[in-house]
């Protein structure tokens, strides 16, 4: 596809005044675990390990990305397997991510850490599935789907980050009970899941799907964790089977007090370095942008974001831009780095089908801006409330235009570092102190 060059879009747009910036500092309280992996092998005692038999095969279950030290949990998780007797295998569990292949699904794993190497186990990467039940969700008869590798061992036990899902809020979001809904039916069961849900209610259908998967499957529980603001292991816990859905709300509570998000909700541009599928599942955190853009999930009304402006990808999201419909606007960078193929295998599976929608392509930041500034209505730089991230995940430190500088100056949380003087190399943004 040929999008218009600088030549082309240049006269059509006047230059635009910029604001001046400010670079701040992000540091509200948070608690953090000295010794996580020491809590891994305690905890693992909380799930009825001595039901099994020694030799037993225990599948664990593995697979969402940005996990804070995923690659070391999940060593330590299979170490002390072993060491009890126990035979581990790592299965993936996340759906069709991969483009739905046991290549991409190991792919994925090696990105995060996670090789048989590294963990000392077997990975097995079938997207074999089979169907283990039935449910009614509502006025919909959904079969549940469960990983064949999986129902070949003779437990069960999934690793997953309790938080805020990008797609809908609830008593349930993000989890262990999601990962056994969803990641571990590969992605013919992502695709099941998700068409219930866009018409039942998400945490319904996790609700009866996790309920089924537990009657149906050696289902042991899983190794809850919770990360704070720093995006780092903040509580590990491990919940047996029969309490996931009692449990899992309670750590999402925590979750939420302590995610990243932006100290302001009001925000007329922000403009986003980076996404990518380790970041957020839809490439930038919807809790961060205010925006989900899913059938029957309505936006959140805080933060309101008036545009957004993606600047590219991430080396490790691997083309899988996933996302990028989210945006107001993205120049070619971005979408030179795309691998259509993931991010279509996403997308359709899920059904958020917004997500992978091109936004206007502009060829570089110099002209993107002149787009973005205009079209936030009466646009003063010394009012404009623009905000600058590398991406949605690490928001310790970010720049802000001037107007929200001066806002942020009585904020306890906030330090106002250096001004800076935003220019253009080529097109391409750049900072001044």
């Amino acid at each position: 596809m040929e999008f218009p060059d600088r030549c082309d879009l240049q006269d059509l747009l006047d230059p635009q005044p910029l604001p001046s910036f400010a670079r701040v500092r992000y540091d509200p309280a948070t608690e953090t675990l000295d010794a996580p992996l020491e809590t891994v092998r305690d905890e693992l005692g909380r799930l009825p390990l001595d039901e099994l038999e020694p030799g037993a095969t225990v599948a664990v279950g593995l697979g969402s990305r940005g996990i804070h030290r995923i690659a070391d949990i999940a060593a330590e998780t299979i170490a002390a397997l072993d060491e009890r007797g126990f035979e581990p295998v790592v299965v993936p569990a996340m759906g069709s991510h991969g483009g739905a292949t046991p290549e991409g699904q190991r792919e994925i794993l090696a990105a995060l850490g996670i090789s048989e190497e590294r963990v000392g186990a077997p990975i097995e990467t079938t997207m074999a599935v089979e169907q283990v039940d039935e449910v009614a969700v509502g006025d919909t008869a959904t079969p549940v789907y469960f990983s064949a590798a999986a129902l070949e061992a003779d437990a069960v036990l999934v690793i997953n980050r309790v938080k805020p899902h990008t797609n809908f809020t609830g008593r349930i979001e993000s989890g262990c009970c999601k990962m056994l809904a969803v990641g571990l039916g590969k992605q013919r069961g992502a695709r099941a899941f998700h068409s219930t849900a866009l018409a039942e209610g998400y945490v319904p259908t996790i609700e009866a799907l996790t309920a089924a998967i537990r009657n149906a499957t050696p289902l042991l529980g899983g190794l809850a964790l919770v990360e704070n603001f720093r995006e780092e292991l903040g509580h590990i816990e491990a919940i047996p089977a029969s309490e996931l859905e009692t449990r899992e709300p309670q750590l999402l509570e925590r979750a939420t007090a302590e995610m990243a998000t932006l100290p302001v909700d009001d925000i007329d541009l922000l403009v986003v370095d980076e996404l990518g599928k380790e970041i957020s599942g839809a490439g930038m955190d919807t809790n961060v942008i205010g925006r989900y853009r899913v059938i029957n999930a309505p936006d959140p009304d805080e933060p309101s974001i008036d545009l957004i402006y993606a600047r590219g990808l991430t080396e490790k999201t691997k083309g899988n831009g996933n996302g990028i419909g989210l945006a107001d606007i993205t120049r070619r960078r971005a979408i030179e780095q795309l691998d259509l193929q993931k991010v279509y295998a996403n997308a359709l599976t899920s059904g958020s089908l917004a997500k992978a929608k091109l936004p206007p392509v502009a060829p570089d930041d110099e002209l993107a801006l002149r787009i973005a500034l205009p079209a936030l209505g009466g646009y003063d730089p010394a009012t404009a409330r623009v905000v600058w991230i590398e991406n949605t995940t690490d928001l310790a430190e970010f720049r802000v235009s001037e107007a929200l500088a001066a806002a942020l100056e009585s904020d306890d949380e906030i330090t106002v570092l250096e001004r800076e003087r935003l220019r253009f190399e080529d097109g391409t943004a750049a900072f001044d102190a």
